[in-house]
C-alpha cells in the first residue's frame, strides 16, 4: 500500500526506531484491511475513535501500540486535529513484577557452558543487566578494554550510555574473540552479520530457565546489584532509565530490602 510507504517515511523523519516503526506500520494495515477502508486518505476521526473503543486488544501493550500508532496517522498523514482524538485516553499499564533469578545460581549456570560463544553472551547480559537487542548490536570497537567500558549505542529511545566492564567479562571476551574472530558485530550469526535476538532467547531457555526470557538476566542483575549495596540512581544510569521510579520496581523484589523490614508481629 502506498500509504505504508508514506507513513513510514514519516516514521523516520521523526527518528522512531526499527522495531517501532515495523509495529505501527502492521497496525495500520490492520486498521485498514479489518475496516474495509478504500482510501486512507478519506478515513473519518469517527472511524478511528470508534475503531479504537470497540476493537478487542490482545493486551495493554498492543491497546496503546494502537491508540499511539492511529493518532499519529491521523495527526501527520491526514492532517487532522481532532479534539476527539485528543481526548482518547490510553488504558493504564498493568504494574506486574518482574521475574528475578538468585544471582548464586545464574553465576553457576553461567560456569557450567561449555560453549564459549553462549557463556559469553550470556555472561556479559548478566554482568550489567544489557538488553537483548543491544547485546546483539554491539560493535567490536564498543568495548573500550583500556577505560574498561562498554559504550551502547542508539539503545531504547534512541540514546547512548557507557557501562563498565569487568575484568572477568574482559577476559571472557578476549578467550572468545581469538576463537571466533567476529568482523563488525561482537557475536555474528552463522548466516548473517549479526548473531540473533531468537538465538539469544534459546541458549537462554537452555542454559538458565524455560519458563522466562533472556530479559529476566537482566531484572536479576539490577535486583543483585541493589541487594549488594549499590545506589539506586548507579543502577538508574547503568540501566539507562530516564526515570529512576522506574528504576525503584527492583525494591520490589529484592530478598535483603524485604528481609531488612520490621514487621509489626
Amino acid at each position: 500500500m502506498k500509504i505504508l510507504e508514506v507513513f513510514e517515511q514519516k516514521l523516520r523523519y521523526k527518528n522512531y526506531s526499527d522495531k517501532t516503526i515495523k509495529t505501527y506500520l502492521s497496525y495500520l494495515k490492520q486498521f485498514i484491511q479489518t475496516q474495509n477502508i478504500k482510501d486512507p486518505y478519506q478515513v473519518s476521526t469517527k472511524q478511528i475513535c470508534e475503531f479504537l473503543h470497540t476493537n478487542k486488544f490482545t493486551s495493554i501493550s498492543q491497546q496503546n501500540q494502537f491508540i499511539g500508532c492511529l493518532k499519529l496517522f491521523a495527526k501527520h498523514i491526514l492532517n487532522k486535529k481532532d479534539i476527539h482524538l485528543s481526548k482518547i485516553e490510553r488504558p493504564k499499564s498493568e504494574k506486574k513484577l518482574p521475574k528475578v533469578i538468585d544471582g548464586d545460581f545464574i553465576k553457576s549456570q553461567l560456569q557450567k557452558i561449555q560453549n564459549l560463544k553462549h557463556r559469553t553472551i550470556l555472561t556479559l547480559t548478566y554482568s550489567v543487566g544489557l538488553r537483548v537487542s543491544e547485546v546483539v548490536n554491539l560493535k567490536i570497537e564498543d568495548i573500550d578494554s583500556k577505560r574498561m567500558l562498554i559504550h551502547i549505542k542508539n539503545a531504547k529511545g534512541r540514546k547512548d550510555r557507557i557501562v563498565p566492564l569487568s575484568q572477568t567479562v574482559l577476559e571472557l571476551l578476549r578467550e572468545y574473540y581469538k576463537q571466533f574472530r567476529p568482523n563488525t558485530y561482537l557475536f555474528n550469526g552463522q548466516k548473517i552479520s549479526q548473531y540473533s535476538i531468537g538465538s539469544c532467547q534459546k541458549i537462554y531457555k537452555h542454559y538458565i530457565d524455560q519458563e522466562s526470557s533472556i530479559h529476566t538476566l537482566r531484572h536479576s542483575s539490577f535486583t543483585n546489584l541493589l541487594e549488594n549495596g549499590t545506589d539506586i540512581r548507579v543502577i538508574q544510569s547503568l540501566a539507562g532509565h530516564s526515570n529512576v521510579k522506574t528504576t525503584e520496581i527492583y525494591t520490589h523484589v529484592s530478598n535483603k530490602v524485604l528481609q531488612q523490614l520490621q514487621l509489626p508481629i
